[in-house]
């Protein structure tokens, strides 16, 4: 008996808590539509009537967080089987949210775009007659500047001429001392071969000069071998 106590017990706190979510939950979906109409709305308007519904529509939006906080927080303290069908409801309200949140930036962002636009259409109307006059100063400097760019040009055009065609003299310059230096080196190497074939000629002049003196000193060693053999016979 004490746990059948119990047990109705947790069910009459489940659904209450549920009803307080459930309560949660009109209040945000009443809160959502309107804001959603207010923002259908606020893209028809212009200037200052539009920041002002833009501002309602945040406050809203500061509404629709709290609601959905305290939903989150009732959720987590139910029963696990009702817990899980409300957390999917409560994705749900938290992606209508962003999708809320979105839409009032996209609006914003487009109202700043028209305030920049007529800041500009106005500073432009305004300062017409100084831009007309700065043009004409700007218009005179920038042709100064290129009569400047066009001598500069020109001077360039012209040393680029004359180094070109110091650039060809001296290619032709190497070109000639290329081929003196060609012809030098046929000159060496000719010089060269003369010089081996000198060389070669001395060569055997001096070995026939040694020859010669060796078959004239023979020569005179048997002249001389004879003349005392001559003269030993005589004397004795």
């Amino acid at each position: 008996m004490p746990r059948l106590s119990c047990f109705g017990l947790c069910i009459f706190a489940a659904n209450e808590m549920s009803e307080v979510f459930e309560g949660y939950e009109r209040q945000y979906c009443e809160l959502s539509a309107g804001l959603s109409k207010k923002c259908t709305s606020a893209t028809l308007l212009n200037g200052e009537q539009k920041k002002q519904k833009l501002s309602v529509i945040k406050v809203g939006l500061d509404e629709a967080e709290s609601l959905i906080r305290k939903m989150d927080l009732e959720v987590r303290s139910l029963q696990p089987n009702l817990k899980a069908v409300l957390l999917a409801k409560l994705r749900e309200y938290k992606s209508d949210l962003n999708n809320l949140k979105s839409e009032v930036k996209r609006i914003s962002s487009t109202n700043l775009n028209q305030a920049a636009r007529d800041e500009l259409l106005e500073s432009g109307m305004a300062d017409a007659a100084t831009v007309s006059a700065d043009q004409k100063t700007r218009l005179l400097m920038s042709t100064e500047r290129l009569n400047k760019t066009s001598d500069r040009v020109r001077d360039s055009r012209r040393t680029m001429l004359e180094t070109e065609e110091l650039g060809v003299s001296i290619l032709q310059d190497l070109n000639q001392q290329r081929q003196s230096l060609l012809h030098a080196h046929g000159t060496l190497h000719g010089i060269d071969d003369n010089i081996g074939r000198s060389k070669k000629i001395l060569t055997n002049m001096s070995r026939r000069m040694s020859r010669n003196k060796w078959i004239i000193g023979s020569i005179v060693a048997v002249l001389v071998l004879a003349i005392i053999l001559i003269l030993y016979f005589k004397l004795k």
